[in-house]
């Protein structure tokens, strides 16, 4: 389905003469206006496979373009280039090079899943998004985004001890990303805690900090849980290096009739 949407149209593609007379008629400026032919150089066939193969993106090809995802979207209200329903036509046309050009704002998904709770096709556009801009930090095109990392941080612990310590979490995520241990937001709400928190489970916390404790019996759930990440994992680079097929159905989704 061909895109017309003009705030879509990049402003180099866009074309006008200052001067400009045909058949004696005076068409200088915007009535002049041309849009210049778009030519793709690098078609990826394998871009929606690859997007389909990520944690979220296996519904993708249910997509029939409606547009309500981005009509309900929180960001797209405040930034129009965050455009769900067009970077889901990229993929499955895969327009590899026009993706990348929105690959710094793909990321900022607030995941509020109006988009999800609209879609009248079950895509799961904020899956989506998430799958995308996981695509992009795997295949190099963009760092690890801040949710990335918290995602990574929260994830090794629950793997390794089966069990968060959310303070260790905070800060694991602010040495990662690099910023302030403390901040005066989070120390207020440190103060806060503390005013409220019975010493036992301050002392408690204090505890967890140095010694990491985790779930009783956990090492087997533990090595489970790291097969199946690996496995996972590989099958996503074997998926983004065109040697297999995301193993999800892509089954054609139920008419809403049946």
């Amino acid at each position: 389905m061909p895109i017309h949407e003009k705030s879509l149209i990049r402003p180099e593609n866009l074309k006008t003469h200052d001067n400009l007379v045909i058949e004696g008629i005076d068409v200088s400026g915007h009535w002049s206006t041309f849009i210049e032919s778009r030519v793709v150089t690098d078609y990826n066939e394998n871009l929606e496979d690859e997007i389909a193969a990520m944690p979220g993106g296996d519904k993708i090809h249910r997509c029939w373009q409606c547009g309500s995802c981005t009509n309900a979207c929180t960001v797209n209200a405040i930034e129009p280039r965050f455009n769900p329903r067009y970077w889901i036509y990229l993929i499955r046309m895969g327009m590899e090079s026009e993706l990348l050009r929105d690959k710094d704002i793909i990321w900022q998904c607030v995941s509020c899943h109006k988009c999800t709770h609209i879609c009248p096709r079950d895509v799961e556009p904020e899956g989506v998004m998430k799958a995308t801009a996981h695509w992009l930090t795997m295949k190099g095109y963009t760092p690890p985004s801040p949710s990335h990392i918290f995602d990574e941080e929260f994830t090794h612990q629950i793997v390794q001890r089966g069990r968060i310590e959310d303070t260790e979490v905070l800060q694991n995520f602010l040495r990662k990303t690099k910023q302030p241990l403390m901040q005066d937001w989070l120390t207020a709400i440190g103060f806060a805690i503390a005013k409220r928190l019975p010493v036992k489970w301050g002392i408690k916390m204090a505890w967890a900090q140095i010694f990491k404790p985790k779930t009783r019996g956990w090492d087997k759930a533990r090595i489970a849980l790291e097969d199946y990440i690996h496995e996972v994992e590989s099958e996503q680079k074997a998926v983004i290096a065109g040697k297999s097929k995301p193993q999800q159905s892509h089954a054609p989704v139920r008419e809403a009739a049946e």
